[in-house]
């Protein structure tokens, strides 16, 4: 098969050749078309290339031309942000042409459209969760892809949204402290913060928010023992200390360490008096 667009010189050719676009989209002259299209893509037309390349890529089913028509046809709406149509088109490339030309192009861009179309982390995830699994997908088809490296950076950058919204709840059950009107099941917020932060790091654990989870953690432990009955003060504290000396072991220089520190004293000095 030819090199999509290998001929730019006879493509200018036909584009100049082209004349009016209704006359494009209304001719029965397929090779026109199909030369017309291939043009206007060439060009960053993509508009004007999308229309005239649905016409074609069923006509053309099956053959060399079919197969290029359907490709340019999920790029022309890749291009043009219109991701989950592009992904579309792209899946169907990827399912009728299995050993095509551009099948590892259409399977990386219709993962990347999904990439493209994952939501703010307040909102629902399910589309992250889906653009993982393909990125997953390709890389499974594909794992020595030059590709691979950007793939596995698309990953991460969507696991990272994934992780801020479990942040984000966990911070939510921090702030609502000892509050009790949504602990209809019992427990505290403070604990239900401390599960939530640490389901993170063991789903995720090698995220960029690592630190931050873990001094989450700490910081719920130091209140839940602040917040605690005479008789379980004790314990709680030194759940803190416990803590506190795998933060300072994992993160010696972490900005947060003055506030560890204090915490870690705090607590120290709560549990002396105990002792005493």
């Amino acid at each position: 098969m030819k090199k999509l667009f290998s001929m730019s010189l006879v493509l200018s050719l036909v584009l100049s050749s082209c004349g009016d676009f209704n006359q494009v989209v209304k001719s029965q002259d397929y090779d026109y078309k199909y030369e017309a299209a291939k043009s206007y893509y060439a060009a960053g037309q993509y508009t004007k290339a999308y229309q005239v390349l649905e016409d074609l890529f069923m006509m053309f089913k099956g053959t060399e031309r079919g197969e290029e028509s359907l490709y340019m046809l999920g790029m022309c709406y890749y291009n043009l942000k219109d991701y989950e149509t592009a992904s579309i088109y792209l899946d169907r490339y990827s399912a009728q042409y299995s050993k095509g030309t551009y099948t590892e192009l259409a399977r990386f861009y219709s993962a990347k459209a999904n990439y493209l179309q994952s939501p703010d982390p307040r909102l629902d995830q399910s589309p992250t969760y889906s653009a993982i699994n393909k990125l997953q997908e390709f890389l499974d088809f594909y794992p020595y892809s030059e590709r691979r490296l950007d793939v596995n950076d698309m990953i991460y950058g969507l696991q990272d949204r994934l992780v801020q919204k479990e942040y984000d709840s966990a911070l939510l059950y921090y702030n609502l402290g000892s509050y009790t009107g949504n602990c209809v099941n019992g427990g505290s917020n403070y604990q239900a913060c401390i599960i939530t932060a640490e389901n993170a790091l063991k789903t995720y654990p090698y995220t960029k928010m690592r630190e931050d989870l873990y001094m989450m953690i700490l910081r719920a432990r130091y209140q839940l023992a602040a917040n605690s009955v005479a008789e379980k003060e004790s314990e709680r504290f030194r759940e803190t200390i416990d803590e506190y000396y795998g933060f300072k072991n994992e993160f010696p220089d972490s900005k947060h360490m003055k506030e560890a520190d204090n915490i870690f004293k705090h607590s120290n000095s709560k549990v002396k008096k105990v002792e005493e």
